[in-house]
């Protein structure tokens, strides 16, 4: 392109010539973009999956995303205005991220390139933002796809700023992750999140009918096997493309009900949805069996969803809320070991990471179990909402001027450390929460650590009563 460009833009004597029109640059760029793409001359020989054939060929063909690419859709609205931002695109795997942004770059003219965060590092980047640059000089735009962004670290994601910034490259980038957690601010702010849905039944069976037509015939399969064959898919539209691939070799006298379409695959069919109703129902069964201090039953519900293709990271956060909301300081160290099992899961990986997994289950599930911590803070959250006018002592606020010390800001403020078991006995809550209308917030049961600690807070209270109480 850079080349093209250069030959474009000079006169034979080797000066540079006036800039061409934009009509001009634009055929340049869409003869560059043609050349690139021709196929060599065995290319065509050379097998190609389903998913790769059955790619849409305009934005119009795009299934599953009405939200974003129907008539009044956002996405649709920018090509319309030819005015297309930064992007981000969060959702999950096979619901056409890839190809909404190569669709893009193609009806808005702009230079497609593409990188990935699994497999790239800062120096590729560098050489993506330098032709980028150089196009720009000849009057053509880039797009830049940048797949699993969440992977690049915040000082990669940095990289990215300058060349926002000045507009020499639109982003956009691809995460399975939420952006919020995972990608710098400084990005969220120069960019639009787009969410793209899981496909639904109903585009999963339009991509089914479309690999038929390519295919030239029907599967094999009965209305059951078929309905089964949109439920494994889990809203992976890419995934339901592999797996025709793999029917589509069968040369059965008679249709394939469940169970034999199940055998032709290798695998069973597990009755969940990765993002439907199953997906909720199995997490909620395996919180409440951990709740319920059943191991046995808390491990067969795992199993069940990690049999199923869930993302084992949607397990870890389970246990996690189980950790905090139902064991709590009955045992504290609960939480310490999910989120350990969590990070050992997370370098170490499939399949031995099954066994850390099993470790914080077999640990939340046979905890000693205490709500008494969230059920503090629910009550707190509703006291704060009724209360949220009235000031705190001011014995208890920092005095970092002059003027506030003149106010009385800290005067009579007494330091812990100074006093025996390092407990003053001072009140912290507001003056018109003390007396009969001071709570207590948490209470904790007789289950475990939180034993112990109602005997510290038992002793705390009678030492306060004992001093009277100072302010």
């Amino acid at each position: 392109m850079d080349h093209i460009a250069r030959k474009a833009h000079s006169s034979g004597d080797g000066h540079a010539s006036p800039p061409r029109p934009r009509s001009v640059r634009r055929q340049v760029a869409r003869v560059t973009r043609r050349v690139r793409s021709e196929p060599g001359l065995f290319e065509g020989q050379a097998p190609r999956p389903l998913a790769d054939r059955l790619r849409p060929a305009s934005l119009s063909e795009v299934i599953g995303q009405d939200h974003l690419l129907g008539p009044d859709g956002p996405i649709t609205r920018m090509v319309q205005a030819r005015a297309i931002t930064s992007m981000i695109f969060w959702g999950p795997p096979g619901t056409g991220k890839t190809t909404i942004a190569r669709l893009l770059a193609r009806e808005t003219e702009l230079e497609f390139e593409a990188v990935s965060a699994i497999q790239g590092g800062v120096a590729d980047l560098r050489k993506v933002f330098d032709a980028a640059r150089g196009r720009r000089v000849a009057g053509q735009g880039t797009l830049l796809f940048c797949d699993e962004i969440h992977r690049f670290n915040r000082a990669q994601q940095d990289a990215f700023l300058p060349y926002l910034e000045d507009g020499t490259i639109t982003l956009i980038g691809a995460t399975t992750e939420n952006p919020s957690f995972e990608l710098n601010g400084a990005i969220l702010s120069r960019t639009q999140v787009f969410v793209l849905h899981a496909l639904d039944e109903a585009a999963l069976a339009t991509l089914l009918d479309r690999a038929e037509a390519h295919l030239g015939r029907a599967l094999p399969l009965d209305a059951d096997a078929r309905s089964a064959l949109l439920g494994m898919a889990g809203g992976d539209g890419r995934y339901l493309l592999n797996l025709v691939e793999q029917l589509q070799t069968i040369d059965a006298p008679e249709p394939l009900d469940v169970a034999a379409m199940g055998r032709a695959l290798t695998r069973r069919l597990p009755s969940h949805d990765k993002a439907g109703d199953g997906h909720y129902d199995l997490l909620s069964a395996f919180h409440k069996s951990l709740r319920g201090s059943d191991p046995h039953a808390a491990h067969y519900y795992a199993a069940r969803m990690m049999v199923a293709g869930e993302a084992p990271e949607a397990v870890f956060r389970r246990l996690a809320c189980a950790a905090s909301e139902d064991v709590g300081m009955a045992d504290p160290q609960a939480m310490v070991q999910v989120i350990t099992a969590w990070q050992a899961f997370e370098r170490i990986g499939w399949p031995e990471g099954r066994l850390f997994l099993a470790q914080a289950i077999s640990y939340v599930a046979t905890a000693p179990k205490s709500n008494a911590s969230y059920m503090a803070f629910e009550a707190a959250t509703g006291l704060a909402r009724e209360t949220s006018h009235v000031p705190p002592p001011m014995n208890i606020l920092n005095a970092p001027t002059r003027l506030m010390k003149e106010l009385g800001y800290h005067a009579g403020y007494r330091y812990d450390h100074d006093y025996p078991d390092a407990y003053a006995g001072q009140e912290f809550f507001p003056e018109a929460l003390r007396g009969d209308r001071q709570p207590e917030l948490y209470q904790p049961n007789e289950r475990g650590f939180e034993r112990e600690i109602r005997k510290r807070l038992d002793y705390w209270a009678a030492q306060k009563a004992k001093r009277g109480g100072t302010s």
